[in-house]
């Protein structure tokens, strides 16, 4: 059998996983959160959050990857067979979150070039988004154009392709994340949006922010999706897996709190006053930023700047939801990385496809009350990663025993630090966690909460 491939190093492994966690969930959704929920508030539950429960499912899933050497799909049959069924249901979610996601990339492209051919008046005029991906064949386009992208990296393989691109893209992102910052940061009226931002309003702290910080971390680190387990399992023995999961979550908690710093104060000092749009979801990015740019001197540069960082993020995430898709078809079906992602596209093309024009020509279809896109991203994140986290919990808490995992961080004479943390949140903590996160997404579906 064809040895697994591998990480040819640490830092690889660390920019890897980084650029699966750093995707549009923290370059638009952590900002509007930050600015619903109280700000320095928000960002105190957040951080206190990522160095407990995000860690310690981080280290889980990375840790099952590497024990077996497996993708998700085969990863939790090999060490229970009864749990069998959770890795089939962690393989749906990257099956689904993927072909919607690839979609979303294609508008941050196309605002990308927007901004590059100096279309300023577009790109911030009124109903332009919306004439946008209700196109009958434009959004298609950009889909198709992103997806082929994506394929060509994996198909170049795990160390020349995955590795390779993120070892770029990250450090760029950082760079470019910190001048877009530092510009915005400097205009008049900026500096409030600062105040509002890192300043704790705890007028505005209830068990609300708990949840919705929650929420965030879930969906932010890439957490119940299969790519912790598929980059764990091409993860080396010898590397010290809890400082490099440590490093992951400081590169993501650090790009999450630069797009709070740009996105904020950007809203304050160019909206005349008008702060509603931090909360308006994805608006935001399409709609009010665009706006806001094209009031700056240098607007063509700062948003093709800020969109060219959204893409770079963007695309890291694809290439591991595509990757964590096409490592279940090699393991499920034994066949080479060139097979797994031609089945992967064969799916993926026509559902992205039918997704893509969920808001133009197939805009009466709707399923539960949403459009396409909408459910998908529903039943992937509100529904089905956090009924495999609580599955995950109960699994290595209770049947597998934590001294599985800390085992195979220990190797090699590694000393796991929180081990006691890691393990008391594990079976006591993050189960009911993960039940009240999947117990309001319910709520907030049927209407019965909002958040």
């Amino acid at each position: 059998m064809k040895e697994r491939s591998k990480f040819s190093s640490k830092i690889g492994f660390v920019f890897v996983a980084a650029g699966s966690s750093v995707g549009l969930g923290n370059l638009w959704r952590f900002p509007y959160l930050a600015a619903k929920y109280g700000g320095g508030s928000f960002l105190v539950v957040y951080l206190l959050l990522a160095v407990t429960f995000g860690f310690t499912l981080l280290v889980t899933e990375t840790a099952i990857g590497r024990k077996t050497g497996k993708s998700c799909i085969v990863a939790y049959r090999d060490l229970d067979k009864r749990f069998a069924f959770n890795g089939y249901l962690t393989a749906i979610i990257p099956m689904l979150i993927f072909p919607y996601y690839t979609v979303i990339n294609g508008w941050v492209l196309k605002y990308f070039v927007l901004f590059m051919n100096n279309d300023l008046a577009s790109a911030a005029s009124d109903g332009y988004f919306g004439s946008f991906i209700s196109n009958a064949y434009e959004p298609l386009i950009w889909f198709l154009v992103c997806v082929l992208l994506i394929a060509f990296v994996i198909l170049a393989g795990v160390e020349n392709g995955i590795e390779k691109i993120s070892k770029i893209l990250m450090p760029l992102l950082l760079v470019l994340m910190m001048v877009v910052c530092g510009y915005i940061c400097t205009r008049p009226g900026a500096s409030e949006g600062m105040r509002y931002y890192l300043v704790p309003h705890f007028e505005h702290f209830s068990a609300k922010t708990v949840l919705a910080a929650m929420g965030q971390l879930f969906y932010s680190l890439s957490l119940a999706m299969g790519i912790m387990i598929t980059y764990g399992s091409y993860l080396k023995k010898e590397s010290h897996l809890e400082d490099s999961i440590t490093q992951i979550e400081i590169f993501d908690t650090l790009v999450a709190f630069l797009s709070g710093l740009m996105i904020i104060p950007c809203v304050f000092a160019f909206s005349n006053g008008d702060h509603s749009a931090l909360t308006a979801g994805p608006s935001l990015m399409f709609i009010t930023l665009p706006k806001a740019f094209a009031q700056m001197g240098p607007g063509r540069l700062i948003g093709a700047g800020f969109f060219l960082l959204v893409f770079f993020a963007a695309i890291t995430s694809s290439i591991a939801l595509m990757e964590a898709v096409a490592s279940c078809f090699m393991d499920a079906f034994h066949v080479s990385r060139k097979k797994a992602t031609l089945l992967t596209l064969a799916y993926a093309v026509p559902l992205g496809g039918v997704i893509s024009l969920g808001y133009g020509p197939l805009s009466d279809v709707t399923i539960a009350g949403m459009q396409l896109l909408d459910f998908t991203d529903f039943l992937s994140n509100s529904i089905l990663m956090p009924i495999v986290a609580i599955v995950t919990c109960i699994f290595v808490g209770y049947v597998l025993k934590p001294k599985v995992i800390i085992d195979e961080i220990e190797q090699d004479g590694h000393v796991f630090k929180r081990k006691k943390m890691f393990s008391f949140i594990l079976r006591y903590i993050a189960p009911w966690l993960m039940l009240a996160v999947l117990l309001t997404s319910i709520a907030q579906a049927h209407g019965w909460i909002v958040l």
